[in-house]
């Protein structure tokens, strides 16, 4: 479906109080789309949508080193047969709410069109919050940012309980540095380099300063032979994907379809333009409900290095 027809198709959905604002599989789909679509790494990662809340997503390798000689006229029995992994998954229900008064709407040049600008905003805010929560969620949180963090637990407080954990405090004083990066490598399984779709993944703070420890060495000539011409912007032939999200110098390697954000089809948008509330206060409500999980595929496929210190 186009994004544009499909924006009008949900605004039409929000009008409506018939569907009690449930989108279409079609509409659910395209509204996923336009809120992965914001920001890098949800782009690359994996999505699922499920009917049910709580459940099983589905991972299947085949395994590595399968050939075997071939006897003419033989059938020695042998067989392959694709492995099968499965993460348990369990949905917490989210919402977005959001209102605006009625004078916005007829003091704005736009008039009712501005209805499909807010729509787009909600749509940007969704894809920034879902991936802060994919990767900060933390149930055990008491920040102030509690109420937001401890809706779910993020892709990293699950790497730092069962991934590959580079001490980054341990390394050259704890000050980001090449030995930092070949100890994630290191730390890797070389299995999963087969695929070719590791990436490193940081925010653009630890990247700027990635450049500065590269760029500020007298050895540059030779942290090229190590690194790879293009150290600076694929650390050992890796690109670097920009995760705002991430703390400064936190850094993971992992292929990003390791990472799924599973959702439901049980997407609601509503919106009030009557009743008490709305006529006594000249409002208009909107709220968007969905579905939301972010598992990891395989933890022993990603590396993180933690506690290294920005140069």
């Amino acid at each position: 479906m186009d994004p544009v027809v499909a924006t009008t198709s949900i605004r039409k959905i929000v009008t409506g109080d018939v569907t009690y604002g449930l989108l279409n599989p079609e509409q659910a789909s395209q509204f996923y789309v336009q809120i992965y679509d914001q920001v890098p790494w949800s782009k690359l990662h994996r999505k699922e949508k499920k009917t049910a809340k709580n459940g099983e997503v589905d991972g299947m390798a085949l395994g590595a080193r399968l050939l075997r000689a071939k006897t003419e006229a033989v059938d020695d029995g042998y067989r392959v047969a694709p492995l099968f992994a499965r993460r348990t998954y369990s949905c917490v229900r989210l919402k977005l709410p959001w209102e605006v008064s009625e004078e916005t709407f007829t003091d704005n040049i736009e008039g009712e069109r501005l209805e499909d600008k807010l729509m787009g905003m909600l749509t940007t805010q969704l894809g920034l919050d879902l991936e802060d929560l994919h990767w900060n969620g933390d149930t055990a949180d008491v920040s102030p940012d509690a109420d937001f963090l401890t809706l779910n637990d993020g892709w990293w407080k699950q790497l730092l309980a069962g991934g590959h954990v580079v001490n980054g405090a341990a390394i050259n004083g704890g000050v980001i540095s090449k030995e930092h990066f070949f100890a994630a490598y290191r730390a890797m399984p070389h299995k999963y380099f087969r695929a070719g779709r590791v990436v490193w993944a940081m925010n653009p703070a630890t990247k700027i300063s990635w450049v500065e420890a590269v760029s500020n060495r007298a050895t540059g000539a030779g942290d090229l032979a190590l690194l790879g011409a293009d150290a600076v912007s694929k650390p050992m032939g890796f690109d670097i994907v920009d995760v705002p999200s991430l703390g400064d110098g936190k850094v993971v390697l992992a292929d990003p379809q390791n990472f799924i954000a599973v959702n439901t089809w049980d997407v609601r948008i509503r919106k009030a333009t009557e009743g008490k509330s709305a006529v006594m206060n000249d409002m208009r409500y909107y709220s968007v409900f969905l579905d939301d999980d972010p598992v990891i595929e395989e933890l022993d496929a990603a590396v993180i290095i933690d506690g290294m210190t920005l140069a």
